[in-house]
């Protein structure tokens, strides 16, 4: 990092939590890194680039090492989202992703005896009760072209064609048990708009072969705070684009139990958006799509989880991760992730104006592939629980370095 590097975190109260030798990221925006038990333990992941090997860290408030465990190699994702570690409610465990994007493990650790449960399965974090676990298949994410724009049918754990064998799995480490909840092939039954899908299905059929078709999968389960919802995507949005599959990108709600099923945001087929999470009332969404006066530009936007009330809450578009703050509904924090060095903003809600901006490195070298790879990072700024700090991710030379940021205060 140079030293003006170094002068511009020291001006702007930015504390960074390098470790030496690793390359290191928190699990995703919608996780909480932060203990929940307010002892300020920070969770995150770590990649040894020359061992080609990653392991799960647990930080003090200082950036001292309390913790580390969980040896795995690495992939693609490690650099996105590191091992999806998620601390459990009563803070005493910590469940994390194992093995591999194909032969996926979720593990649960006590964190007092190191004693570990193993079960196979795949996870994009713990939901807030801890388990069961909720999940798609991140491997199908990955076998799309996720991780590098490249398309690997043959590496994906099901077959993208077999709708009814994959979609949500259930999982459970007492009794141990795997349960499709809710499969692709459901889903495209009940959509509302399953006859435009159709179509479009048949004419990838007609181009690529009878066996072929939409790419389509189920991902991004996000669980509102109290854990009553969550939500889900149905499309192919991440698909290669050598495929010429159109964009796909159904944002459903459901109620704990798959009961209550709704189609909440429409980003298909041209429309513009991404990035959806809850507000921290549970019932409302919040994420990136059109803009109601002008669908042809994006904007920050709420809708309610059956899918009514969609309205503008702030013009800026960068199309990052947004988060309001768990103790104020009029501040939110997003990072632009068109940008390098990238920008992190604080967004007054009642005023549409931000309050504050941090400029900070997300990407590394010359040359940088497409994709998730050690040479670039989101920045995803996650609020601590008490709303007065933020941690996000940065990549200020080879290594990614862990930084937290204070919250700035929002004067009427």
């Amino acid at each position: 990092m140079s030293r003006e590097s170094e002068d511009y975190l020291f001006r702007n109260g930015i504390k960074r939590f390098p470790i030496p030798n690793r390359w290191c990221v928190h699990s995703y925006y919608t996780l909480c890194p932060y203990a929940p038990d307010g002892s300020g333990r920070i969770l995150i992941a770590g990649a040894d680039l020359d061992g080609k090997t990653g392991d799960v860290l647990i930080l003090s408030p200082e950036g001292k090492i309390l913790d580390r465990f969980g040896k795995n190699p690495l992939h693609n994702g490690v650099y996105h989202t590191g091992y999806w570690q998620t601390w459990s409610p009563d803070a005493k465990y910590v469940f994390y992703q194992g093995g591999s994007l194909r032969e996926p493990k979720i593990v649960k650790r006590e964190l007092c005896t190191g004693k570990e449960m193993v079960i196979k399965g795949d996870m994009e974090g713990a939901p807030p009760f801890g388990e069961p676990i909720l999940s798609g298949l991140l491997g199908m994410l990955y076998a799309a072209g996720y991780g590098d724009g490249i398309f690997y049918p043959e590496q994906a754990p099901v077959p993208f064609q077999k709708r009814e064998e994959h979609g949500l799995f259930e999982y459970t480490f007492e009794p141990v048990g795997k349960k499709l909840r809710l499969s692709v092939a459901e889903v495209l039954e009940k959509h509302p708009l399953r006859d435009k899908l159709r179509k479009a299905d048949k004419e990838i059929k007609s181009r690529l072969g009878e066996g072929d078709g939409l790419t389509l999968m189920l991902y991004c389960v996000r669980w509102n705070p109290d854990g009553s919802r969550f939500l889900f995507y149905f499309g192919n949005h991440c698909v290669a684009k050598g495929r010429g599959e159109p964009k796909l990108a159904y944002v459903f709600t459901s109620d704990r139990d798959l009961k209550e099923i709704h189609l909440a945001v429409d980003l298909s087929f041209g429309k513009r958006g991404v990035h959806w999470s809850w507000h921290p009332n549970g019932e409302d969404l919040i994420g990136y799509g059109p803009d109601p006066d002008d669908p042809e530009r994006g904007c920050l936007a709420k809708v309610h989880y059956d899918g009514t009330g969609y309205t503008r809450i702030s013009r800026q578009a960068g199309g990052g991760h947004p988060s309001i703050s768990p103790v104020d509904p009029g501040l939110l924090v997003t990072d632009d992730v068109s940008r390098q060095p990238g920008d992190v903003m604080f967004i007054d809600l009642k005023k549409d104006r931000i309050v504050k901006k941090y400029i900070l490195p997300r990407t590394f070298g010359d040359t940088i592939p497409s994709g998730r790879n050690p040479c670039r990072v989101c920045h995803h700024p996650a609020f601590r629980r008490d709303g007065k700090k933020v941690l996000v991710n940065t990549l200020p030379g080879r290594f990614a370095v862990t930084c937290e940021l204070d919250v700035p205060e929002v004067w009427e």
